[in-house]
């Protein structure tokens, strides 16, 4: 009973501590929880939770506050993760069905879990790195011009041109978006049946390959072309892959930056390291990948937590990572979390990251 009580005592000063940003006292507590003990039992537990590491004084101030330990042991054992209202999760579905592209949905996913927590969103894009081939589309805009529409697995959408040449030997060419026509092409050159062929030839190569087995599957479709369309194919082929090998490089959303700035945030180093930790975009999204999918540090739907010092990174030392990943058809394609102080609400922090992870994984294609 004694160690049940020194939970509720731990879990009513951390609640308390988040609420009013203010040390706890035993008085307070006796007031506000309805413990059904004295103030001199809970002073008791209070001492006892001090020594074993779980809440500190401050300073002079009579009251307490958590510790990191005393956060993790919150997080793992008292914090109960309370599922968002029905009018909540209906406005993050309207809100995100808005979209109308991936960077779009990716964009509303960081504002929102900034709006939602009072604290700094980071979403990363979905990772191209093993990413394939959903499905290329051909289309003949005028001159020796096709465009050529790239979609990867993870719902990424890439346009390029192709200046077309035609006949044994001539090369295609990749232009810009806003480059002039070419001469017009040899009439019938682009055709809606050529291209409908070289279509479903490249896109059934490409079914089921990932990124690395696309250049050999291509290969055998160039191959078996006639001589005159062989250079398109090719070309073509070859703009799919780099054009998917382009976008390899780790992209994300920061958002709510500004939300550190509010007063009750109140770092004790300063801000400046918390922001210079945000720009290490590289070494944040190795924290993000890390936490998403180590066993440890998990709470439930698949979140995961870390706590002031555990981020071993200097600057985010006085900060909590709360991290999830998402991906269509079950598979983790990226990471997206919340990044604010130790003293945050981790019910509603782990809840609003779920439930915007949830909702990508369930758009996002499988």
């Amino acid at each position: 009973m004694s160690e049940e009580r020194r939970l509720a005592v731990l879990r009513a000063i951390v609640e308390d501590y988040v609420h009013t940003r203010e040390p706890v006292g035993s008085r307070v507590l006796t007031e506000r929880h309805g413990l059904g003990v004295s103030p001199a039992t809970i002073r008791n537990d209070m001492a006892a939770l001090e020594e074993a590491g779980y809440i500190a004084q401050p300073h002079t101030s009579a009251g307490r506050i958590p510790t990191d330990k005393g956060y993790r042991l919150f997080v793992d054992r008292l914090a109960e993760v309370r599922p968002l209202t029905t009018p909540q999760r209906r406005a993050i579905e309207t809100f995100l069905s808005e979209a109308i592209d991936m960077d779009d949905v990716l964009g509303r996913a960081g504002r929102l879990i900034a709006q939602l927590t009072g604290q700094v969103a980071v979403v990363q894009y979905p990772s191209l790195r093993l990413a394939g081939l959903r499905h290329l589309e051909l289309v003949p805009v005028g001159g020796a011009r096709l465009l050529v529409v790239v979609i990867s697995d993870s719902g990424r959408v890439e346009q390029r041109f192709l200046d077309v040449g035609v006949g044994p030997g001539a090369e295609p060419s990749v232009v810009a978006v806003d480059a002039p026509a070419g001469p017009e092409p040899d009439p019938g050159a682009l055709d809606e049946g050529t291209l409908s062929v070289l279509r479903a030839r490249l896109n059934a190569a490409a079914a089921g390959k990932g990124l690395e087995d696309l250049p050999d599957a291509f290969a055998h479709v160039v191959a078996g072309m006639d001589a005159a369309l062989a250079p398109l194919a090719r070309g073509i082929a070859d703009l799919v892959v780099d054009t998917l090998g382009a976008q390899r490089e780790e992209r994300i959303v920061l958002a709510g930056t500004a939300n550190l700035a509010r007063a009750e945030m109140r770092f004790e180093q300063g801000l400046s390291p918390v922001l210079e930790a945000l720009e290490e975009q590289v070494v944040l999204l190795g924290l993000l990948t890390e936490l998403a999918s180590e066993p440890g540090g998990r709470v439930g739907g698949g979140v995961g937590v870390r706590i002031g010092h555990e981020n071993r990174l200097d600057g985010l030392a006085e900060t909590s990572v709360v991290a999830s990943g998402y991906g269509g058809d079950g598979d983790t394609v990226a990471i997206l979390g919340s990044i604010g102080p130790t003293r945050m609400d981790y019910p509603g922090t782990i809840a609003s990251v779920r439930a915007v992870a949830r909702y990508l994984s369930r758009v996002l294609p499988g």
